[in-house]
Order: structure tokens, then C-alpha cells, then sequence
């Protein structure tokens, strides 16, 4: 794009918004971590990683620190030999203009993709067409392909429906959705009409992926081309079976990983990035703190964290 150079092909699988490591006394940018977490997520069989995602808590960064986070991650993963592996880069902002820029940034530091949410600010003003308007705009302007992000719960309440989407797919520089509504009967609609890349056939190569890892199964079966899961941050090999084990026609043995990583991901789920960080600091060794106002946990939480992803590590640890 842009006569520069190709974007890395982005496939149906597992792809894992990496949570942003911060120095727990200062609060910059821990680097290091950044860049051994990218590694040891791409070493899983992930198909992409994401950057300035919900859980990489872009809204605590500011313009220049998403930078850092996304070259730090693209220098990392090619130094190790990931460099086919693309990196789709959160780029949501409030207006065009905004969107954009951030946009041309990740190009600029090495992302593939743009994963944008709808604005929301202004949100008594919009109507649905408002928003096809703003991803055609971003799409058309950006140096780098689009996926729309659909997470309500980020935005006001903002729920882009099926039609919506559909028509926005039209757009040639749109080249899937991320679904974090959990509404598997949008999924099922969008993927059909969009002839959605799968597991098994690579269609039209439009991704329609679910945005948890607790609907893994059923974003497959409905047709869908995978998830993008803040609870790869912790495991990312048991949230790759599931894929793997559909993909091979093995669904009874994909529904019993499914069942342990929906119950991990519960804790994930109920205790939000803090959780996350808490998690893996308890079994990896690093993960810190987010940025404030975000909650340190307490000694109790630690505890709770750790006994909500016990089962789901030790699965992690056997593969």
C-alpha cells in the first residue's frame, strides 16, 4: 500500500491483543517486556498480534507511546524470525482526521492492519449511515487495510448491526471485523455474506473473528475465521487448540479444551487488564501493574487471579 511496502497477509486463526508492560514504579514503557511477551505469544502459533488493543490500554498512551509499543513489537518478531507474522495496530480515535493519523503511524512502525473502533463521543448525533461514512473515510485515507472493531461496552453502547457491517465489507480496503458484542448470530450473518475466510476454506479472505476466547468454538462453527482473545496474553497455545483441534475435525476433543479456556477466560473477563498482568506475573514472571487509575490488585485479588486461571495454565503448560 501506498508504494511503500506490502502488508503481511493476515490469516483465519488466533490472533492475541498484547497487553503494554509498564515500569511498576515510573510507569514507562517496559520495553523488554513488550518485546519478550511478542516473542513468546508469536512462538504459539498465532496467525497475528495486535497492538493498542483494549487490553494493550491505548487510551493510557499517548501518541508517541504507541509508536514505541508497535516498532518495539515488529523489530521484536523479526529478530526472532517472525517477520510474515502481521501486526494489526488499534487505531481508534473520536474523529477522521485522528483516526488516520494514528493509521499512517502504525504503517510507519511496521503494523499491517488497523483495527478501528466507531466513534462514539458524539454519539446522540450519529445515525448508522454516520458510521459507514467514518469507516469509508478512514478506509479510503489510510495507508493500511481496516478491521472493524465492534465493542460495544468501549463505546457508549455504540453496536454496529450486521447490515451495517455487511455494507462496509464492500469497501476493498475493509478487510474484516472484530466482534466483541459476543453476538454469534451477527457473526453467522456477516460471515455468509461476506463468504468469511475459515479454518478450513480461505473464501474471500474477509475476516469475521469473535473478540473473546470463550466463543471460539461457535464463532467456527457459525462460519467465522477465528478470535482475537486477551486471554492468549496468559495462554496462548491452549487458545490456538481449540482452533487447531476444529480445524482437524476433532470437535469433541476441541469441546473439552473449549470448556477450560471458557472458565480461564472468565477470570480474564472479571478481573480486566489487572487480572491479565496479575496472572502472568504469577506464572510467568512478569506482567506489572496498568497505568493508573486502573487498580493494582490486592493481595486477595493476586489469589483469586490465580486460582481463576490455575486449571487453564496447567493445560497451557501440558502442550
Amino acid at each position: 500500500m501506498n508504494g511503500h511496502r506490502p502488508v503481511r497477509k493476515l490469516e483465519a486463526g488466533i490472533n492475541v491483543p498484547m497487553v503494554t508492560f509498564f515500569n511498576p514504579e515510573t510507569e514507562d514503557v517496559d520495553v523488554a517486556a513488550v518485546a519478550k511477551h511478542a516473542v513468546r505469544l508469536a512462538k504459539a502459533g498465532l496467525k497475528a498480534v495486535t497492538c493498542q488493543g483494549s487490553n494493550g490500554e491505548a487510551v493510557h498512551l499517548t501518541r508517541e507511546e504507541r509508536k514505541l509499543v508497535t516498532s518495539t513489537t515488529r523489530k521484536a518478531l523479526d529478530d526472532a524470525g517472525f517477520s510474515d507474522m502481521p501486526i494489526v495496530v488499534g487505531c481508534g480515535a473520536q474523529s477522521v482526521r485522528e483516526t488516520v493519523l494514528f493509521c499512517k503511524d502504525a504503517y510507519e512502525c511496521g503494523g499491517d492492519y488497523a483495527l478501528v473502533l466507531p466513534p462514539s463521543y458524539y454519539k446522540a448525533s450519529y445515525k448508522q449511515e454516520s458510521f459507514v461514512e467514518f469507516f469509508e473515510d478512514v478506509a479510503t485515507e489510510s495507508p493500511i487495510p481496516i478491521l472493524i472493531y465492534n465493542y460495544p461496552g468501549a463505546v457508549a453502547g455504540v453496536d454496529l448491526s450486521s447490515d451495517t457491517i455487511i455494507k462496509l465489507a464492500k469497501h476493498p480496503k475493509i478487510v474484516g471485523c472484530k466482534l466483541t458484542c459476543g453476538n454469534t448470530g451477527k457473526l453467522n450473518r456477516i460471515a455468509h455474506a461476506v463468504n468469511a475466510a475459515t479454518a478450513t476454506n480461505p473464501g474471500s479472505g474477509w475476516l469475521c473473528l469473535g473478540g473473546s476466547a470463550d466463543f471460539t468454538l461457535q464463532t467456527m462453527i457459525a462460519g467465522g475465521s477465528g478470535i482475537i482473545t486477551g486471554l492468549g496474553n496468559v495462554v496462548p497455545k491452549a487458545c490456538v487448540k481449540v482452533f487447531d483441534l476444529y480445524a482437524q475435525g476433532k470437535v469433541e476433543e476441541a469441546q473439552k479444551i473449549q470448556a477450560i479456556v471458557a472458565r480461564g477466560d472468565w477470570g480474564v473477563i472479571a478481573g480486566g487488564i489487572t487480572g491479565t498482568k496479575s496472572a502472568l506475573q504469577t506464572y510467568y514472571g512478569y506482567g506489572g501493574y496498568p497505568r493508573r487509575p486502573l487498580p493494582k490488585p490486592s493481595k486477595e485479588d493476586v489469589a483469586k487471579f490465580e486460582a481463576a486461571l490455575k486449571e487453564v495454565v496447567e493445560l497451557e503448560n501440558s502442550l
